[in-house]
């Protein structure tokens, strides 16, 4: 599949000319004025390799000169040029392979020189999963961490953030003629809003300039907190997100919905998150308790907590989650003979789907089992929880898009299948032409609305 690359003359009519043709889909594209080049990424529509994720410089005087950048095992993201117009800087996520010794990380920040290929780690003695930047000069450059539950501002020569507001700030802009710094901030209980500063020391006393969701402010919403607890197996502290209406948590014996998120490279943070297709805000409303757990392999807690699923998807997260719903119940707050249990997409496979052969991101589940079914066929076999519905008695609403490839349909097929033929309360609700991430609405509203009705149906 080649992609073409045109120029378009903005004084001749909008005039268009190939100026080259690549063997590869472009993800993100960049033009270098100083060197008159394009930096481009690699990216395809099934991770079969690792490789197929690449970064790439075009020369616009031959552009027979396409040039590879890095060699490394990673994905190359939000690409950005550096003030004087010679280094590249970029995010990078990394999938070691089962033929590698490396280890995945977290989200980290790269610069590279293009006139010598010189590869700059920027902010290595951040701890934080590294989320996104801006850059204020060549020598400063503001980076958004996730640590735990909290996204934070950072600066590449320090390990600690600057001072702000708990929650989550994102959307971070610098201007390049001005000092202004851009950006958004929300938390539990505030509501996302666009925020503009002339120092980054004015993070914590600063004003909004908007206020289009101050709706959210005047109505009875759900609140959130952190909730740690300990896995027992081996004392890992592990944390996640509750949420609850204000008069609910002092009560005893709530119902407890737990939300497994997806990923797993991902985290539930400190922030307002009304997605049309989450439930859990609805949820809490509705009286339940609601905990959306960090399970081993979430970002935001180091490079050895997200490795910890290698050659064990599913256990390890499992277990932490398990406990985490003992401790809510050793606590007093949870009805024990109430407990709902939901995912999507790697939360789903946390909940019960297989996995292998079937979807469209092989080069990921090589990389968490150690190798292909015909190399570890144990280990498949003993963390698929498909060889294991013969003890599944829970009743079961499974949600699927009839186009998704990454957790196709046939998955769901399986699973309703089997429990039908056991004897376990199932039902399957499949949303035609959506793909994997839900994009087309009202559909989000009925797929809350029906997963609400099933919880009150029968818990």
């Amino acid at each position: 599949m080649n992609t073409g690359i045109y120029e378009i003359n903005l004084n001749e009519n909008n005039s268009l000319a190939l100026i080259g043709s690549i063997a590869f889909f472009i993800n993100e594209m960049l033009y270098v004025p100083l060197l008159d080049k394009l930096v481009l990424t690699s990216a395809s529509n099934v991770l079969n390799s690792i490789e197929d994720f690449e970064m790439y410089s075009l020369d616009l005087q031959n552009s027979s000169l396409l040039t590879k950048l890095a060699e490394n095992q990673a994905i190359e993201e939000d690409l950005q040029l550096s003030n004087d117009g010679k280094r590249i800087l970029f995010l990078t996520l990394s999938l070691a392979s089962s033929k590698s010794q490396m280890s995945n990380t977290q989200g980290r920040l790269y610069s590279i020189d293009l006139s010598n290929g010189e590869l700059q780690h920027i902010g290595a003695n951040i701890s934080a999963n590294i989320v996104g930047y801006a850059c204020q000069s060549d020598e400063n450059i503001l980076i958004l961490g996730q640590l735990g539950t909290q996204v934070q501002i950072y600066a590449n020569q320090s390990s600690i953030h600057y001072l702000g507001w708990n929650g989550t700030y994102e959307s971070l802009v610098t201007s390049k003629k001005k000092n202004f710094i851009a950006f958004v901030h929300s938390s539990f209980d505030k509501p996302m809003k666009v925020y503009i500063i002339d120092r980054i020391d004015e993070l914590s006393v600063t004003q909004s300039i908007t206020n289009h969701n101050e709706l959210f402010t005047e109505r009875n919403l759900p609140h959130g907190k952190v909730y740690s607890w300990k896995n027992r197996d081996d004392n890992q502290t592990i944390e996640g997100i509750l949420y609850y209406l204000f008069d609910k948590l002092q009560s005893t014996n709530r119902p407890l919905l737990v939300l497994c998120h997806g990923g797993p490279y991902y985290a539930s943070v400190n922030q307002m998150n009304y997605n049309g297709a989450n439930c859990a805000p609805l949820a809490a409303l509705h009286g339940w308790l609601v905990l959306e757990p960090n399970y081993r392999g979430s970002t935001g807690y180091g490079d050895v907590f997200l490795n910890e699923i290698r050659h064990q998807p599913l256990s390890p997260p499992g277990k932490d989650i398990l406990f985490g719903i003992d401790s809510l119940i050793q606590d007093g707050i949870v009805d024990f003979q109430r407990l709902a249990i939901a995912g999507y997409s790697y939360g789903g496979f946390l909940t019960n789907c297989s996995t292998w052969g079937i979807l469209d991101m092989p080069v990921l589940i090589e990389n968490l089992f150690g190798g292909f079914p015909w190399n570890v066929p144990d280990l498949y076999q003993k963390e698929s929880p498909i060889y294991k519905l013969g003890k599944v008695r829970t009743l079961t609403h499974n949600i699927t898009g009839e186009m998704d490839v990454r957790v196709p349909p046939s998955q769901s097929h399986i699973l309703e299948r089997a429990l039908y033929y056991r004897g376990v309360p199932v039902e399957l609700l499949i949303f035609p032409r959506e793909s994997h991430a839900f994009n087309q609405n009202p559909k989000h509203q009925n797929k809350v609305q029906r997963e609400l009705q099933w919880l009150h149906k029968y818990l």
